[in-house]
């Protein structure tokens, strides 16, 4: 049987492909990592899912194994047909060609299961929990291991941290090195799912609310909460009323603490929803 990476291989030999890594556009040829990838994903038999960047559709070819429907958002137009011929036409599958941070998600229940390009995480983390209907079933990403850890680091918060912990829970289901890649990135990644909540455990105008304050703070995230919030107009009074003292740092702060500090009943000046 031959190898998936001695397929894809020679797949791209055949039709003399040579890939834009300035795109992102590194191929998963480990069979193992791939297994993995779907096994987490959690995917039923109706469910419809996502993929974002499925290239010439190395893991499109899995994920149409278990799922009802995969969409599939491709950047680059001269992969479609090949990635149309890679999965042999299955009609389970719908191919958009576009920029997916621009692409609306679907409007029925989903789950986003890829091999993202590294640099588009932060935005389409963003895409799918603040600019979309609804919020997706899960996600399962393979993306750059540091982020990926950043996100589950619950001692030392950043703003994806908190952004992701409001929507779900995070989990690092894979290391995966470089080897499992053609051509090979120059960082580690890792394999994350999220594993969403039914609603944000903030409400719409709380979330609001806290993407302004964890602004402010974390863009001096080395100082003490009371020289960035503490210093807005009732901001020291916020802190107080939410019982978090203000000479901690914002990467201290839980994400329950950012959602206990949006909830005090005082709208301070500088907050504008």
């Amino acid at each position: 049987m031959q190898k998936l990476e001695e397929h894809v291989r020679q797949f791209c030999k055949t039709y003399a492909l040579k890939l834009n890594t300035d795109l992102g556009q590194h191929f998963l040829v480990d069979q193992e990592v791939l297994d993995a990838i779907v096994d987490a994903s959690g995917i039923h038999t109706e469910d419809t899912v996502v993929e974002i960047g499925p290239g010439i559709g190395v893991l499109t070819k899995e994920l149409l194994t278990r799922a009802a429907k995969v969409v599939a958002v491709e950047l680059d137009a001269r992969l479609i047909p090949l990635l149309e011929t890679y999965v042999e036409d299955d009609p389970r599958l719908e191919v958009i060609q576009g920029n997916a941070l621009r692409v609306p998600l679907p409007k029925e229940p989903y789950r986003i299961v890829a091999n993202i390009p590294y640099h588009i995480t932060s935005p389409l983390l963003r895409h799918a929990f603040l600019e979309s209907d609804i919020t997706p079933v899960s996600l399962t990403l393979l993306i750059q291991k540091e982020v990926a850890e950043k996100i589950c680091d619950t001692q030392h918060t950043g703003l994806l941290t908190i952004l992701v912990g409001l929507f779900g829970t995070p989990e690092i289901i894979a290391d995966v090195p470089p080897s499992c890649f053609l051509p090979p990135p120059q960082v580690d990644s890792a394999v994350l799912h999220i594993q969403c909540f039914p609603e944000p455990i903030a409400s719409a105008d709380e979330l609001k609310k806290i993407f302004s304050l964890t602004k402010i703070a974390f863009s001096r995230k080395r100082k003490m909460l009371s020289n960035s919030i503490g210093k807005q107009p009732g901001g020291a009074e916020m802190l107080k009323k939410a019982g978090i003292h203000a000479d901690r740092r914002p990467e201290t702060l839980t994400v329950e603490e950012w959602v206990k500090l949006a909830k005090v009943d005082l709208t301070p000046t500088f907050y504008h929803p």
